[in-house]
């Protein structure tokens, strides 16, 4: 059900300020469609192209380059029996990787992104723009006019258009989204973990490869000095040492694909009849249960899949698609067919194929290319994991944590530090305590297919809401992918108890706090909503609002886009004095990627003018920061000036009143501004709303209440910037609400240890609203409350 509109003010526009409004509205719906088309039709040269897919290398395809250290020995952990096995496992590896990495995800699902973003909550933000679909009801129509909110229209009869009210009539459905992405991101988070403990500890083991005396103690060591180096470097960010990630990728690939043609050359091409479909066939058939166990390890194949689409920022699709074609996919195949060769002569260096297939004289060198590309792997997860956490804090799915962005360049590099810190320890924690690639192997692939799932489930949706296929064509997708990422689910459910446990209790525990950050976040909002003020007990109290009106500006942060929220009333109930201007803040996500700098503000009066009252929209994309210094408040206030201008001039000096009667009988236009001080004009609204969010109490039609307020001609747009000016000189306190959420009494034990025990710690830990708008202590005015859910 949607959610009622607050009506904030009805002003009777007639004449020439409708043709002026007009007039503005025309250029600025040409230039926003303008800029749309600059972004879907944003050409790259070959040239440009070609150097962008070099740079991809480093950034999106350095886990799935590192595989090939570890994938031999998780298929056989316990030895090779025949010489057709490995013929045959090298079978499943060529076919996984066509099937899921090139296929499914370079070819369909790169196609999804948003903007170019990619990852969970990416597709999960393009669902929410084509089906209102979000938990957290905080759109308003306007946000539609944004020039990155981009989204295709269908048919009311088409299946897309069904299944679009379906999705929205849900609320189970809705609930099960949620849960689904949510689960998407733990698994993620769960491979930022796992990528870098067998990635590093797989390079380490070259050590012990060519020095078999050496203890495996030492090899764990080393791994674990290497992630604590790898940890704390990462404030520094990627930015200053990303140049180097491309050509250490670009060799390492080069070098796995050579040694891959050199064994190929030494021991023979006859492991290349594995390209026909047949043997896998035949190595299912002759292993049974023990070919079905190894898939997990066969599964790693194509680990750093999902990271390939979640690193995608940056880079254009086409870009991303050369590399993998041209460079990835080629030297991948020539390096496992390699290692097959080199096995099938010698069937006891199973534990160590790659190491071993090195030719003696570059054996240090590519051990230290492998250490490199290990790290490099690693940062692309690291990096990963910050940042669709930075997206689900966008989403009201995370507790409040610091944000740092790394790259004035790139808006997507952002670090974390208690999510790297925490990371760092679980990392430690699995390398230490597994001690040995094979369970290391059986979590990481649990991790890596349960997001497989995830994104395919989510990719139904996008196919039908936002491409508009057949359903023929989503039932193929559907079907081929189900099949293949079920069968490795299947497998590695046999596996759970040897490693695959690791990253269902680390996801599991982070979805507990995901979900119940978010459910408390809901019902906070829930409250503000059907607890904000009507309007009629605002006016009733007068200009002075009961009060005394002393020098200053009241910054009120709400969670509401409109309405005047509980908080407020709250306030002046117990104070005996307010500011003599008020402006209720909202800062708020939007589902896109990035909201542009001249499009963030949107400003609007509530009540006459004499209230001095208005309301400021600061919205943010998932990419975006909210930056810790004064422009946040010097740009609200600019923005609030050009609007005090604009209307005057749209009003004219002429007298002018406003009329407030029954809402079913009247319509409003709202003015908001934005940075570049064009107004954006909402279209008419519909004031058939109930009675808790009018104006004016509901009566009969008969019953018209009308209030009237006369400005005098001497008070123009000048006293009244001046009088702002004067005012904010006066001081600018900022007034936040801490609304505490507690469980009733008649709650179950479960709602009661979720709300008062778990919600209640998470808020106590996480960053506090103040310091996350860098408000000045000494401006700080909290203003509690306490809701029962």
């Amino acid at each position: 059900m949607a959610s009622p509109l607050e009506i904030d003010e009805v002003n009777e526009n007639k004449g020439s300020m409708w043709d002026l409004e007009q007039k503005i509205d025309q250029p600025m719906d040409e230039e926003a469609g303008r800029l749309r088309n600059m972004y879907r039709e944003k050409k790259f040269s070959a040239l440009l192209l070609l150097r962008l897919a070099y740079q991809s290398l480093g950034v999106v395809y350095g886990d799935l380059g590192t595989s090939p250290l570890y994938v031999f020995y998780n298929t056989f952990p316990h030895g090779i029996e025949h010489r057709e096995d490995v013929v045959g496992a090298l079978s499943l590896i060529i076919y996984s990787l066509t099937l899921v990495p090139l296929l499914k995800y370079v070819f369909i699902v790169l196609r999804a992104n948003d903007n170019g973003q990619g990852g969970t909550f990416a597709l999960y933000s393009l669902l929410c723009r084509h089906a209102n679909i979000k938990i957290i009801p905080n759109q308003h129509r306007t946000d539609e006019e944004l020039t990155t909110y981009s989204r295709t229209a269908f048919h009311e009869k088409s299946f897309a258009a069904k299944t679009k009210r379906w999705l929205e009539e849900q609320a189970f459905i809705k609930s099960t989204i949620l849960i689904l992405v949510l689960v998407g991101t733990c698994m993620v988070i769960g491979d930022g973990i796992l990528t870098p403990a067998i990635s590093v500890l797989s390079a380490a083991g070259g050590i012990k490869v060519n020095r078999p005396e050496m203890d495996s103690g030492v090899v764990v060591l080393v791994a674990v000095v290497i992630l604590v180096g790898l940890f704390s470097m990462q404030h520094y960010g990627t930015d200053r040492v990303g140049w180097l990630f491309a050509p250490i990728v670009l060799l390492w690939l080069l070098l796995i694909g050579g040694i891959g043609m050199y064994n190929l050359s030494r021991f023979g091409g006859n492991v290349l009849k594995a390209f026909s479909p047949l043997y896998v066939y035949r190595y299912l058939r002759n292993g049974r249960k023990k070919s079905w166990l190894s898939l997990g390890g066969i599964l790693l194949s194509i680990t750093g899949t999902e990271a390939l689409f979640a690193d995608l920022a940056n880079f254009p699709v086409s870009s991303v698609q050369i590399a993998f074609t041209l460079i990835v996919f080629p030297c991948l195949l020539l390096a496992y067919s390699g290692q097959a060769a080199y096995l099938v002569d010698n069937l006891d260096h199973y534990q160590d194929a790659f190491y071993r297939s090195i030719p003696d004289r570059i054996y240090w060198p590519v051990f230290v290319i492998a250490t490199l590309a290990a790290i490099v792997a690693s940062q692309a997860t690291i990096t990963a994991t910050f940042s669709i956490i930075k997206q689900a804090l966008a989403h009201g799915c995370f507790p409040r944590v610091k944000v740092v962005h790394t790259s004035k360049k790139y808006l997507g590099q952002v670090y974390i530090p208690d999510i790297n810190w925490i990371l760092m320890v679980l990392c430690i924690a699995v390398t230490a305590g597994f001690k040995n690639q094979s369970q290391i192997g059986n979590a990481y692939g649990t991790a890596v297919v349960l997001v497989m799932l995830v994104t395919t489930l989510l990719m139904i949706l996008v196919m039908i809401l936002v491409w508009h296929c057949h359903w023929i064509l989503v039932v193929v997708f559907t079907g081929l992918s189900l099949i293949v990422e079920c069968t490795y689910f299947s497998a590695v459910l046999f596996k759970v108890d040897q490693g695959g446990w690791a990253p269902l209790a680390i996801a599991g525990v982070f979805l507990i706090v995901m979900y119940v950050w978010h459910y408390g976040t809901v019902k906070r909002y829930e409250f503000e909503l059907h607890s904000k003020v009507s309007m009629a007990w605002i006016l009733g109290l007068g200009p002075s609002l009961g009060l005394v009106r002393v020098p200053g500006i009241g910054l009120v942060y709400t969670e509401l886009a409109s309405g005047v929220p509980h908080i407020f009333s709250h306030f002046i109930t117990n104070l005996p004095a307010l500011h003599s201007v008020v402006v209720f803040v909202c800062v708020k996500y939007l589902p896109v990627y990035t909201v542009p700098e001249e499009e963030r503000f949107l400003v609007k009066r509530i009540g006459p003018k004499n209230y001095h009252i208005f309301r400021c929209v600061a919205r943010y994309g998932y990419k975006d920061l909210h930056k810790k210094d004064d422009d946040f408040e010097k740009k609200l206030f600019d923005n609030l000036f050009m609007f005090v201008r604009l209307e005057s001039m749209m009003e004219g000096c002429s007298d002018s009143e406003y009329s407030l009667c029954e809402p079913q009988n009247e319509q409003s236009r709202e003015f908001m501004l934005n940075n570049n001080g064009n107004t954006t004009s909402m279209s008419n609204v519909d004031f058939s709303v109930s009675s808790v969010d009018s104006i004016v109490p509901a009566r009969s039609p008969s019953h018209v209440n009308v209030v009237t307020f006369q400005s005098s001609s001497h008070c123009t747009d000048i006293d009244e910037l001046e009088f702002l000016n004067s005012c904010r000189e006066a001081g600018v306190v900022h007034i936040l609400g801490n609304t505490v959420v507690r469980a009733s009494r008649d709650s179950r034990f479960y709602k009661k240890i979720a709300v008062d025990y778990i919600y209640a710690f998470l808020r106590k830990i996480c960053r506090e609203n103040s310091v996350i708008f860098n408000i000045p202590h000494e401006s700080l005015l909290n203003v509690g409350q306490v809701f029962y859910v």
